[in-house]
């Protein structure tokens, strides 16, 4: 009987929860609501109220305060989705979960400028990048290039475009292919090309590896003059030395000093001596079969384009009535970013495009490479000093070699005292045989 006395009152107060949270009496919905909420009662007369696990087969669009709610309200106010929709777990979410991680984190990127002085490097970085990396450059004089080494300049920028964080490193390397002998210039660019790997691998071999800055270069612009007639036998060198370091992509410089026929002319000499040589440059990955035509046709255009033809300004000329970035000639005007003029639009899309993948083949080829090696070597960090395991059993920890050098030096002092006995000894013993031949 007290079960029976309890179930209409229970009943009844899920029913006025119901109307609270689902309708009011002046809605269009109360009768709908009411029937609805009702037949929940007589299938389960013991369920919570259905703003928590009502399905919308029942109640359909929420209405609150005579305002329909549809199921993105529901989610803003903090409510969940119907788990019982049919086929519908929630792991087709993970890839906004790392969207929302990776823009909270950021993105790094390293990239690496090279070529000779007066090519436009710096100024195409600046147009790439909207920004001005160089703002106090002084260039040197002829007499000073004469006996100057490499330098490596990293200048750092934080970037953001709606949102998105970006932390732009740029090497450049004022000083190559200026000096007389030119032999070993680029042993500079090699030896810190080397030392990130190493600090990486120092790093992420460290106790705290939450927090590790990634310096390591992902890409390397590689300027080649247009004023001769393929590559010349430094830019050969260089870029077989680097080529298994980092992603090589080539660049021609200044191509509004070349007419249409001699840059197409100079891009087949340059592959025909890159694919003569064996220098591997970075290649552009194919596209998924799964991707539109529009992706498919653009990956097409920038593998076609390679090596990039460019021109780089940060002017703004004025041009058929507006205003562009270029460079004006008494003959007219070059628009940068007109892909009729050069290849810088191709360029800007291939480095953004594609930058995640060349951050993944740098991690994936060049510092597996550069890793597989030291540890076959197992030798030091020469930057740090870091002794790298050659395999786990013969890792030896650092309190075992500090007692191996303890017990040496031990040892060494012993012989030295054996030693100082043994003489005394022998001292002693001439002193005593001279004694009993003077008696």
């Amino acid at each position: 009987m007290a079960e029976q006395r309890l179930l209409p009152s229970l009943s009844w107060c899920i029913v006025v929860s119901v109307l609270k949270e689902a309708a009011t009496p002046e809605s269009e919905e109360f009768e709908v609501s009411a029937k609805s909420a009702l037949h929940r009662l007589l299938v389960f007369p013991f369920s919570v109220p259905p703003s928590y696990s009502s399905p919308p087969s029942l109640l359909g669009t929420v209405v609150q305060g005579g305002k329909k709610m549809s199921q993105a309200d529901k989610m803003k106010q903090g409510q969940f989705t119907n788990p019982e929709t049919p086929g519908y777990v929630g792991f087709a979410n993970l890839p906004n979960q790392v969207h929302r991680k990776s823009v909270k984190k950021g993105f790094e990127f390293t990239l690496m400028v090279v070529g000779e002085s007066g090519l436009g490097k710096s100024t195409l970085i600046n147009s790439l990048f909207l920004t001005d990396l160089y703002p106090e450059r002084v260039i040197p004089g002829a007499a000073e290039k004469i006996e100057r080494t490499v330098q490596i300049e990293a200048s750092t920028v934080e970037i953001e475009e709606r949102g998105v964080k970006l932390r732009l490193t740029v090497v450049d390397t004022p000083g190559y292919g200026d000096a007389i002998n030119s032999q070993d210039c680029f042993s500079t660019i090699i030896a810190y090309i080397d030392d990130q790997f190493e600090r990486y691998l120092h790093d992420e071999s460290g106790l705290n590896r939450r927090h590790i800055v990634d310096n390591r270069v992902h890409c390397c612009f590689y300027f080649i003059s247009p004023l001769g007639h393929g590559l010349k036998p430094l830019d050969v060198q260089f870029m077989k030395a680097i080529h298994n370091k980092v992603n090589v992509v080539p660049v021609i410089a200044k191509a509004d000093t070349l007419t249409l026929r001699e840059r197409e002319r100079l891009k087949r000499r340059i592959l025909d001596e890159i694919d003569e040589h064996g220098i591997k440059i970075y290649h552009l990955p194919d596209a998924e079969s799964d991707e539109d035509e529009d992706f498919k046709e653009q990956t097409r255009i920038l593998k076609a384009s390679i090596p990039f033809a460019v021109v780089g300004s940060n002017q703004q000329i004025e041009a058929k009535g507006k205003k562009v970035r270029g460079r004006l000639y008494p003959w007219g005007v070059v628009e940068v970013e007109n892909p009729e003029h050069n290849d810088f639009l191709k360029l800007r899309t291939m480095l953004i495009t594609h930058m995640q993948d060349l951050q993944e083949v740098t991690q994936d080829l060049h510092y597996e490479n550069f890793r597989s090696d030291r540890l076959k070597r197992g030798g030091r960090l020469s930057s740090h000093g870091y002794v790298l395991p050659l395999s786990p059993a013969k890792a030896p920890e650092p309190e075992e070699m500090d007692k191996d050098m303890i017990l040496q030096e031990k040892e060494a002092e012993l012989r030295r005292m054996q030693e100082m006995i043994a003489k005394m000894q022998a001292q002693m013993q001439i002193q005593g045989e001279g004694d009993g031949q003077h008696v």
